[in-house]
């Protein structure tokens, strides 16, 4: 279709700019509730603005960028966009709460070949739950139509965080020593970490049909900021690990120092059924299943053994089910983890 002057438009070329402005003004009343009263301006400028809250004496920005990762291809087989964005705040906001920090202010990344506006909105409005429950602002995005660069149907979606802790209370497991008590706090499931092994096994070895785990599949990534504050007010927190890419292997090691292991009883928390059927369909060998999965474990805290109890009650305050799983141990070498 050309313009009334007879050239080509940048619709003729697939970008619909009207499409672009109808979702900027559907989105705005999910916006509004994420808001803080240090946000300034609203959504249009060049740039999120945002105060720093007070009572800082020494204030530390602390940032986290993610992705969904292939999770977007279950949103994309059932065509349900409305929980994908709670995983890409739950992943952002996550990795900066263990440091301590109270998270912020987010900011998306939202990029498709075609722009359908009610599929962007509910994306978006998915963000805006996943800062309602991180108790942080949605600022700002970047809406992104590329024709030619995703089929039609399918889209790429990646976020920020940025949160501020005081620079004494930073959390960075320097504090943590043997005979330390480990803290698990469970998972809703695969969270958004795995899902290429996930999806080759329920869906190709298996053959399972798609609606039959949907459900398990897009189930929405914990958001642990409530709890974790909770567990701050209460407890001696000495380290926290968000169980993501790397599993229960690869990410409690980032908070220990060396010569530390944790030694985790794999009998003390329940395994959730749909990781028993991916590692009996693989079959997946267990040094496997760990080091790609959560296994029911999204959240890993380090307290001194007194404080156990009143962490677990931190956690059930907060909506959260956690688990005495293990200890600190001293080892040799590089920090690991241990399983009995």
């Amino acid at each position: 279709m050309n313009n009334e002057k007879g050239g080509l438009t940048y619709r003729d070329a697939g970008v619909d700019i009207d499409a672009g402005d109808e979702l900027v003004e559907r989105i705005k009343p999910h916006v509004a509730r994420t808001l803080r009263r240090e946000v300034i301006g609203g959504l249009g400028g060049f740039g999120g603005l945002f105060a720093v809250p007070p009572g800082y004496r020494e204030p530390v920005l602390v940032s986290g960028t993610d992705g969904v990762g292939t999770k977007l291809k279950v949103a994309f087989a059932t065509g349900r966009h409305d929980t994908i964005g709670i995983d890409l705040v739950a992943m952002c906001v996550n990795d900066i709460a263990v440091m301590g920090a109270e998270p912020l202010f987010f900011l998306d990344y939202f990029a498709s070949g075609k722009l359908e506006v009610a599929t962007g909105e509910a994306i978006v409005a998915g963000i805006a739950e996943g800062c309602h429950q991180a108790g942080c602002a949605l600022i700002g995005g970047e809406t992104a139509e590329l024709p030619g660069m995703y089929p039609p149907g399918e889209y790429d979606l990646a976020g920020f965080a940025v949160g501020v802790v005081e620079r004494s209370l930073i959390l960075d497991g320097a504090r943590i020593t043997v005979g330390d008590a480990v803290i698990g706090v469970a998972s809703s499931g695969l969270h958004s970490n795995g899902y290429s092994l996930a999806r080759k096994v329920l869906l190709e070895q298996l053959g399972l049909p798609l609606a039959e785990v949907a459900e398990d599949l897009l189930r929405p990534t914990r958001i642990y900021v409530r709890a974790l504050r909770a567990v701050l007010k209460s407890c001696d927190l000495r380290g926290a690990a968000h169980i993501t890419g790397g599993g229960l292997v690869e990410n409690p090691p980032r908070i220990l120092r060396d010569g530390l292991a944790l030694r985790l009883d794999e009998r003390s928390w329940p395994l959730p059924a749909l990781f028993a059927r991916i590692r009996a369909g693989g079959p997946v060998a267990p040094p496997e299943m760990r080091r790609t999965f959560n296994m029911g474990i999204g959240l890993v805290l380090v307290v001194p053994p007194p404080e156990t109890q009143a962490c677990l009650a931190a956690c059930e305050s907060a909506g959260e089910t956690a688990y005495p799983i293990g200890e600190v141990v001293a080892a040799a070498g590089e920090p690991h983890v241990q399983f009995v």
